[in-house]
């Protein structure tokens, strides 16, 4: 979600690609969001959204931009910057009460969607909303992952996570590393050199560290090996538990106990107090990037820090990590409203535009071949070619099996990951935990 110090205009989008997203969109000739609703246009009313991290809307003027074509609408966004555990128990104990403190607009993220299609019927189904026609407009697997078992559109997709490495250049040029992007993917074609090329930093950087927590590593080498081998993680696509059986897991738990013991890790959890304080203080020099990251990355650094960041290839092969959804709460006072308004977000010229401003990567994939998308740098990230760097993989990301108690099986993992770090469990200790733990997660 890395966020651009310009607007870029739509104005140098290629006619054809224009005409595509017009069509795809649902958009008038006026400009105005358009869309399927019973709801009374004149009748005054305010839409909340619940997001997590960093979704752009704000930023890129969306919200904005559907107010000024509704104005009988005011939008309130709730949850900016917290971390998706918050978010999730949040909207898990409203839906307990029937929605009640939900807003119109929730944001599911890609693990814990299959989560609350346990509960879809507490969700309206966005195809009595108006949303079959847009089903070309997304990856296939995305639209897919929105449906419930028995056809129901819980969830109108946003983003898609593709895989990508953002590092400190000033810290790399400090401790004698290259600093063009091209040279840094060169360093890592695979996990084993970025941890050789780490201990290599980690002579010169007085004191920073390499990576900047366990579980961000973790979870990038198991959706990347996932997504090129099992295609499921924790569960499979039956939703049988298979933490102790998967060896995508374990190469995964390896590969990040390599790194921790190598020293390389600044041992910190992700989205803690004092990871995001560590970003400023320049406690680590890379961070394992979805596109999603970047946004998340650029809030946590401040401005002084435009330029000193970079984003490059990471190592292995592709793999997509995060991606999130948009769902209406069906007991909500404007139900027809909330749809209509998660249609505008997820529209293709609002992903474009979000994508232009905070990197979050479409999942809509009629944009893919767009020049203006394409084309797009991000300004933060030293001007890096983020359309280069995320596009031409987008279109061929693997999407991996999540099962319906994938959150609390992770949390369970990443604790037993993060006992380690702390001096608490040794390695062999630390798996044990996450299996009797993890199994007790999916028990629950």
């Amino acid at each position: 979600m890395g966020v651009t110090s310009r607007r870029r205009a739509f104005a140098t989008v290629a006619m054809a690609a224009a005409t595509v997203i017009a069509l795809a969109t649902g958009c008038s000739s006026s400009g105005k969001p358009s869309g399927s609703t019973t709801a009374d246009p004149n009748k005054k009313i305010t839409l909340t959204i619940d997001v997590f991290g960093t979704f752009g809307y704000t930023e890129a003027g969306l919200y904005q931009k559907y107010m000024a074509a509704h104005p009988n609408v005011t939008i309130v966004e709730r949850g900016t910057g917290q971390g998706l555990g918050d978010e999730n128990t949040k909207l898990t104990q409203w839906m307990a009460a029937n929605g009640a403190g939900a807003g119109d607009v929730v944001a599911l993220e890609e693990g814990t969607i299959t989560q609350f299609k346990g509960i879809a019927n507490q969700f309206a189904n966005l195809l009595d909303y108006g949303a079959a026609p847009l089903q070309s407009n997304f990856l296939p697997w995305k639209w897919q992952e929105g449906l419930t078992a028995d056809g129901k559109l819980l969830g109108l997709g946003t983003d898609v996570g593709s895989m990508a490495m953002c590092y400190r250049s000033d810290l790399f040029a400090k401790a004698g590393l290259p600093t063009d992007p091209t040279q840094v993917a060169a360093l890592w074609p695979d996990w084993n050199a970025f941890i050789n090329e780490g201990k290599v930093f980690e002579q010169k950087s007085g004191g920073v560290k390499f990576v900047d927590a366990a579980t961000n590593l973790y979870n990038t080498v198991l959706m990347q090996t996932a997504g090129n081998s099992s295609g499921y993680t924790y569960f499979d696509k039956s939703d049988n538990l298979v933490l102790d059986k998967n060896a995508d897991i374990k190469t995964a738990w390896d590969t990040t106990v390599a790194m921790m013991q190598s020293g390389l890790s600044a041992g910190y959890t992700s989205f803690s107090d004092d990871w995001t304080a560590g970003f400023k203080s320049s406690k680590f020099a890379t961070v394992a990037c979805p596109a999603w990251m970047l946004g998340v990355i650029q809030g946590n650094s401040g401005d002084a820090m435009s330029g000193k960041w970079n984003v490059t290839k990471a190592p292995g092969n592709g793999g997509n990590w995060g991606g999130s959804f948009l769902a209406v709460p069906k007991n909500g006072p404007n139900v027809a409203a909330a749809a209509d308004l998660a249609k505008f977000l997820t529209s293709p010229e609002s992903q474009l535009a979000v994508f232009q401003k905070e990197a979050n990567l479409p999942s809509a994939q009629v944009l893919y071949n767009n020049a203006d998308f394409l084309a797009t740098k991000n300004a933060y990230f030293s001007n890096a070619p983020i359309g280069q760097i995320f596009g031409p993989s987008a279109a061929s990301l693997k999407p991996v099996y999540l099962g319906s108690k994938n959150q609390p099986v992770r949390t369970a993992v990443e604790n037993a990951l993060l006992s380690i770090e702390q001096g608490k469990r040794t390695p062999d200790q630390a798996w044990q935990d996450a299996l009797k733990n993890g199994a007790a997660a999916a028990a629950s």
